[in-house]
């Protein structure tokens, strides 16, 4: 029997093992799930600052003379829109339209960029950036070993980590380089909790004094069964779980994201999704009685099985259980009944439309 590769671990191991954190196996890496518990630090990122290690995330930096034209190539969204300082999502397509990942990318200067890749994708998401290289004047590097990278999320984040730069923070979708407790970071106004808030790329070795400054000006720890229930609230998709090779930009409501003209690889099989129309549909339902949906659970219409849920939980927030699913297009719309087998009990749902949480809710 083959042994078991080793778990990756981050900077912060060690922080949050001494924080009593419950660490588990996640994409290769040893990640804490929750410190305090999942609806505490939910409810912390709403109200107030929560703080997550998210350094197993991939980085691949692109330069050169047509780094500009490489990216384009591969990114599904109009990569000559990405200014020096800003930043944009995209989703990375085989040819034909099935989804390799999703991707954030940042222009750190007039030819050099910053994507940051899911952390299950890493590898082949650079061979992929790598095999497409040679055919234009641009170097691609697999940048994951020289970041370590923290979330911090909430109404109150951006307080916290302006005390402790160097200078304004940028706006949504924006970013910047400044000092923070004497870290070179860059500072990147994204984030994938619905919040405000700012994510902080850094050495590896300076994460430990920023995690700490973090905490004592008042961000509460914060796991990964947190952010996901965050970033189901407010229907951000997961890797694996909403998209992958199996589904089009299009059917995973992604379509936004992707300028077919530009000519990225995969553009004529998502400009067809979108002229045609495809069979299913990606949509967030809410139920509307007891039950908490999970993953692999099969949408009911009438005596149909119409879908099956690819992302579900109780949200701390609403109360109620809610998630995603790919059903049949017909049933997409918002407002549509459904039922959701939940463990073999069928429970009342309805199609509602993205976010499922808002502000005044």
């Amino acid at each position: 029997m083959e042994a078991t590769a080793a778990l990756k671990r981050t900077s912060l191991y060690e922080a949050h093992a001494a924080a009593g954190a419950k660490l588990v196996p996640f994409a290769g890496w040893e990640m804490p799930v929750s410190y305090e518990g999942v609806r505490q630090e939910h409810i912390a990122v709403r109200t107030s600052c929560g703080v997550f290690d998210v350094s197993h995330m991939g980085e691949i930096e692109t330069s050169g003379p047509q780094a500009a034209d490489l990216l384009q190539r591969l990114l599904s969204n109009d990569v000559s829109k990405i200014d020096v300082g800003g930043a944009q999502y995209s989703v990375l397509c085989r040819d034909d339209g099935g989804i390799l990942d999703d991707l954030f990318t940042y222009r750190l200067d007039e030819d050099r960029y910053l994507t940051v890749t899911n952390a299950a994708n890493h590898d082949r998401d650079f061979g992929w950036f790598a095999e497409h290289a040679g055919d234009f004047d641009a170097e691609v590097a697999d940048s994951i070993d020289r970041y370590a990278m923290l979330a911090v999320q909430g109404p109150e984040a951006r307080g916290i980590v302006e005390g402790l730069a160097t200078g304004e923070l940028p706006n949504r979708m924006r970013t910047a380089q400044l000092e923070v407790t004497g870290a070179d970071a860059l500072v990147c106004g994204t984030g994938y909790t619905g919040e405000d808030g700012v994510e902080l790329l850094m050495p590896p070795d300076d994460a430990s004094a920023v995690w700490t400054a973090l905490l004592d000006a008042g961000a509460q720890l914060a796991g990964l069964g947190a952010r996901d229930t965050l970033r189901m609230e407010v229907c951000f998709h997961l890797y694996g779980n909403d998209m992958d090779t199996s589904r089009n930009a299009i059917e995973a409501g992604l379509g936004w994201c992707c300028k077919e003209a530009t000519g990225f690889i995969g553009a004529e099989a998502v400009a067809s999704a979108r002229e045609t129309g495809t069979e299913q549909k990606l949509a967030p339902f809410v139920l509307t009685g007891p039950g908490i949906p999970r993953q692999g659970n099969t949408v009911i219409s009438g005596d149909r099985e119409v879908g099956v849920v690819t992302s579900g939980t109780l949200s701390p927030c609403l109360d109620a259980g809610i998630g995603m699913a790919y059903v049949a297009a017909e049933l997409a719309e918002p407002g549509t009944e459904i039922e959701i087998d939940v463990r073999g009990k069928r429970r009342a749902a309805r199609i509602e439309s993205k976010p499922l949480y808002r502000k005044e809710t």
